[in-house]
């Protein structure tokens, strides 16, 4: 007697057409969404469409927010595989049905809606506060390094460039002559009415890439003095604030307004750095920062600098998170790790009532655990040397280790659970934008596991 199995007929047809939400269970996270985006103000977005009244229906803009969140909380970033998954995967179809849009017109409805999509951020911050997640009780601050959507060996150096300049200046000039010398030798045989002012291939293709290579150079001594005017203005501040004590250490060195010679230039996104990226080298990124509140790790605030250096984020990125939470809840205690200390940023924290725990600098763990101090400050001690001892009593060192329970986590969700390891657009802005997105989203998981129901 042969086995029994269940029946099984692919090209079985339907007498009339099942309805797809069917096919999924209903605590899918998808009608979550659904639920969600129909309650968010998207007027910014339909305010576009709505000058226009020429020209094809376009899809609904809410559907394609909606198709666009879903996709970032499923790990789908790339236009092309979102298209894919509403052909293939039943939860995508949910949103779309059966008219499915091309991958170009959800590349441009991404790009072309990319500043009002960063709205929905404060709006899922909103529904977070609301359902009891955010606390502001202690808040952590991190950056980490994303891959740009360019090439590392697509970058030179400022000392390459300037080599190139020298090389490619002599070389054209040497063309030139040889090219007046063929001129002047063709007027002589085939007369003075020939024309023969075209630039050779050759000679062509060296001028413009002397022009690309002049402008980069341009750009980054530009970049330069405006970080030398920046450190001075900075190190003029904290002179300014420190109480006429008198200096310890090492002599701070003037900052250069000349590049050095291996600050790099990428020609495919300028707006990205050459960076150190955690353990896997060096490579052209973006620096990613997150504010996360320490009750649910909601993202509270972000951002997207060029710098690798986190020393300056630490100020605009505290009264950005204070912002978007609003004025009736203010943050308690704030963590980071050593690339966020300096004078000024202590100050600061200080002047907005802040409890900051700011490592001053970056420990190994072979190094012995430093014993709690006893008894009074001395009256003499640093900025500095207030936030060593402030990190070494019972309550800093408490505080301070639960900056990697806060933070951390929350980049491993990002890049390894969901997998976004690499922007998809170029430029600053357009990475600014994509990365609010990717924490809007982080924000909306949290809220759905919360098991938060969205009344209109």
């Amino acid at each position: 007697m042969s086995k029994t199995y269940r029946p099984w007929n692919p090209n079985q047809q339907y007498l009339l057409p099942p309805s797809v939400q069917d096919w999924l269970p209903e605590n899918d996270m998808v009608y979550f969404l659904l639920d969600t985006v129909n309650e968010l103000d998207i007027s910014a977005i339909t305010q576009k469409y709505e000058r226009e009244k020429r020209g094809f229906p376009p899809f609904h803009p809410r559907m394609m927010a909606a198709l666009l969140l879903y996709a970032y909380c499923r790990g789908v970033f790339s236009s092309r595989k979102i298209m894919q998954a509403c052909q293939e995967r039943i939860s995508f179809k949910v949103i779309v049905g059966d008219d499915i849009p091309n991958f170009r017109t959800i590349s441009d409805f991404r790009k072309l809606h990319l500043k009002e999509l960063q709205l929905l951020f404060v709006q899922i911050l909103q529904l977070c506060h609301e359902a009891g997640l955010i606390k502001l009780g202690h808040i952590a601050l991190d950056g980490t390094k994303i891959k740009a959507n360019a090439s590392r060996h697509k970058a030179m150096s400022y000392g390459r460039m300037i080599k190139d300049e020298k090389r490619l200046t002599e070389e054209i000039k040497r063309l030139l002559e040889k090219s007046e010398a063929i001129d002047k030798q063709e007027d002589d045989e085939y007369g003075p009415d020939r024309r023969g002012d075209e630039l050779p291939e050759e000679l062509a293709h060296r001028k413009s890439r002397l022009k690309r290579i002049q402008e980069a150079k341009s750009a980054l001594e530009a970049k330069a003095k405006a970080s030398a005017q920046q450190a001075q203005e900075q190190r003029e501040q904290e002179d300014s604030t420190d109480d006429n004590k008198p200096k310890r250490g090492r002599k701070r060195k003037a900052v250069s307004e000349v590049p050095a010679d291996n600050k790099q230039y990428n020609f495919t996104d300028p707006e990205s750095s050459i960076m150190k990226a955690n353990n896997k080298g060096w490579d052209q990124c973006g620096n990613a920062q997150a504010v996360v509140d320490g009750e649910k790790q909601i993202i509270v605030a972000c951002d997207v600098t060029g710098q690798s250096n986190d020393k300056q984020q630490f100020e605009p990125m505290l009264e950005q998170a204070q912002a978007n939470v609003g004025v009736d809840k203010k943050i308690k205690a704030a963590s980071a790790d050593s690339g966020y200390y300096s004078e000024s940023n202590v100050k600061f924290a200080e002047d907005k009532n802040i409890d900051a725990y700011i490592a001053t600098k970056r420990n190994k763990h072979s190094d012995p655990v430093m014993k709690a101090p006893r008894g009074r400050p001395p009256n003499d001690l640093t900025v500095q040397e207030k936030m060593v001892r402030k990190l070494r009593t019972k309550k800093g060192r408490e505080t301070y280790s639960k900056r990697k329970s806060i933070v951390e986590p929350v980049f491993g969700q990002i890049k390894r659970a969901r997998g976004f390891v690499q922007f998809s657009l170029r430029g600053i802005e357009k990475m600014r934008g994509e990365w609010v997105i990717v924490c809007l989203t982080h924000n909306l998981l949290k809220l759905f596991r919360a098991q938060y129901v969205v009344t209109a």
